[in-house]
């Protein structure tokens, strides 16, 4: 029976007076869930400790380094587009997103386990295992908890949850990267090490996930019919065509995106100069942290007043900056103090990527269609970061670090560009919601 175009409209008033009443609420939870789920990520995603964990597992295989990397990052690429099939019939998406926050969590459990009880080539093969399968469950989540942020955080808002919560993240981020590496790996890095590092971590990631109990998800007055992920699918071109805008712009995040080939090779080639010894981990761990804590207060205040498109420039360009600046610096100096501040800018540079290419991608089309924009746009993103560290694996092992260097910057100029020059701000043709 269709629904009368009058109870939608009062229905939907209806859907906006919760997601006002419970704003407090929501917000907090949110804040206290990115800052210590973040906290025990970054960990896991920061190009330090997994990086260097593996080239200590492979005895120095460069290759291994960036296949860990593609192998998660292949996980992330085959399930975005299962999620959005998981959530987007239903009303309520919180409880699927307990389900798959904690499979995650489970994974970085299995990190820490295995340098506890496996040796070497074994050891290094479980990890990779794990990485695979955090990826899977990382690319349905990002579909889901985004879709919940869009539910409950309105438009206007985003940006300063986002900062807020990326500075508390940062700060705690920092100080347990700089615990990580001087107390726990120490001078003499070990698998023991990096397992109580990665098991820190999974407390700290379990306690963001509680966090969410808080949360009070209102009920959509519309939602798409349930169908199947093969019929979904064979509606995807449909959507490109009725929205260019954001064909345009998935394309080019995909292609910025291609810029991650670098981020695990930042660690190794400044290695070269300075060494790989538990306290220089802890330092950069922490200078890369830090800083995307303290960017973080100006990301979040420059995309509430001028939107997330300024910001996705903004910090594209400083990547590159930092990436050719660290290449430089490596090839005829060296100086620890500007490979920290060097690590500082990508820090800050990554973080404003991260959030403007996230939330940018909820401001394009209708509420119902979300789940599978947020899915189409993460899919070709991490096909990027898929090819990107296995592609930079080969360009290091072959012609060295300053070929992925040049690449990464390659890539993001483009992306960068198409944005520039193709893709309008969509809070200027699209109604905030």
């Amino acid at each position: 029976m269709d629904i009368q175009p009058w109870a939608i409209r009062h229905a939907e008033q209806r859907y906006q007076v919760q997601v006002k009443r419970n704003l407090t609420r929501n917000f907090l939870a949110h804040l206290a869930h990115g800052m210590l789920g973040q906290t025990g990520f970054r960990l896991i995603m920061a190009p330090t400790f997994v990086p260097a964990y593996i080239m200590l597992l492979s005895d120095g295989s460069q290759f291994l380094v960036g296949l860990a990397l593609s192998l998660q990052a292949l996980g992330m690429m085959l399930t975005p587009l299962v999620g959005a099939n998981f959530i987007e019939h239903r009303k309520r998406v919180l409880p699927i997103g307990f389900i798959t926050g904690s499979a995650m969590r489970a994974c970085v459990l299995l990190i820490a386990l295995c340098g506890f009880f496996l040796d070497g080539k074994a050891a290094l093969i479980g990890i990779m295992i794990c990485l695979v399968m955090l990826g899977l469950f990382q690319g349905m989540q990002g579909v889901i908890f985004n879709f919940l942020m869009s539910k409950v955080i309105p438009v206007s808002k985003r940006g300063r949850l986002s900062g807020y919560r990326n500075f508390l993240a940062g700060i705690t981020s920092a100080l347990v990267g700089w615990i990580g590496g001087a107390y726990l790996i120490g001078e003499t890095p070990d698998a023991a090490g990096y397992s109580w590092t990665f098991l820190l971590a999974f407390v700290l990631t379990s306690l963001g996930l509680l966090m969410l109990v808080w949360v009070r998800e209102p009920e959509p007055p519309t939602v798409l019919p349930r169908q199947t992920l093969l019929s979904r699918l064979g509606e995807v071109p449909r959507l490109l065509r009725e929205d260019p805008a954001f064909t345009r712009y998935f394309l080019a995040r995909a292609l910025a995106n291609m810029g991650r080939m670098a981020m695990p090779f930042y660690i190794l080639f400044a290695g070269e100069s300075i060494g790989l010894t538990g306290y220089n981990l802890g330092i950069l761990t922490f200078a890369f942290t830090i800083s995307g804590t303290v960017s973080n207060l100006f990301w979040g205040y420059l995309a509430d007043r001028k939107g997330f498109r300024l910001t996705f420039l903004m910090s594209t360009f400083l990547w590159m900056g930092a990436t050719l600046a660290l290449m430089i610096e490596g090839d005829y100096y060296s100086n620890y103090m500007m490979t920290v501040i060097i690590f500082a800018s990508i820090g800050a540079a990554v973080q404003g990527f991260n959030n403007a290419s996230q939330n940018l991608t909820l401001e394009f089309g209708d509420r119902d269609d979300l789940p599978m924009r947020i899915g189409i746009a993460n899919t070709a993103g991490e096909l990027a970061g898929t090819l990107g560290p296995l592609l930079g694996g080969v360009l290091a092992a072959t012609l060295g670090y300053e070929a992925v260097f040049i690449s990464a910057v390659a890539f993001l100029f483009v992306g960068g560009m198409v944005v520039r020059l193709y893709v309008p701000e969509p809070r200027k043709v699209t109604p905030r919601r």
